[in-house]
């Protein structure tokens, strides 16, 4: 703790890495994906930071991946779905890592049975992305702005109509 109000000893987090290279390494195994790592920053003014990616092999399913942040994890999902876990690492909210591991696992399952659904939604303002993520123990949805270009991107990557990407290929044994 560094003696501020909230402050947390974000060292508990640890093992929600732990928890998300057991996923990787499981996924990797079990469907047809190409696993990608490398260093690159989440944002523009951001450091570099470890991220893995799953790639299907078949490009109607939906990509994760995962960026090893501190204290914990920034998932991707498909195009839009971007999550932090834990979302706020303070001793007030005090997150569950424990939980968030079960978090990253059910909505990287979902993903990976063809729950995920996106889209570009144009209105007045400019346009818009919304997601839905459906699965065991994940009901869910998110929204929001995109750049003119953004937009352009989108379109011609195929998401003006509504996209329901499909499930994970397995491996053959």
């Amino acid at each position: 703790m560094d003696g501020k109000p909230g402050a947390t000893d974000t060292d508990r987090f640890a093992t929600l890495h732990e928890a998300a290279e057991t996923l990787l390494d499981e996924l990797s195994e079990r469907y047809l994906v190409e696993r990608r790592e490398s260093k690159e920053p989440l944002g523009l003014d951001d450091a570099l930071v470890r991220t893995v990616r799953l790639i299907p092999r078949m490009p109607t399913a939906a990509p994760l991946a995962v960026h090893f942040i501190e204290p914990g994890l920034a998932i991707r999902l498909g195009r839009w779905w971007m999550e932090s876990l834990p979302a706020c690492a303070c001793e007030t909210c005090a997150e569950d890592p424990a939980i968030l591991a079960d978090r990253l696992r059910t909505h990287t399952d979902a993903l990976v049975e063809g729950g995920l659904w996106e889209r570009v939604r144009r209105g007045l303002s400019g346009s818009w992305f919304e997601t839905r993520l459906i699965g065991t123990g994940v009901k869910s949805g998110r929204e929001g702005p995109l750049s003119a270009a953004g937009a352009r991107d989108a379109r011609r990557g195929g998401f003006a109509a509504p996209i329901q990407w499909a499930p994970w290929q397995r491996r053959s044994l």
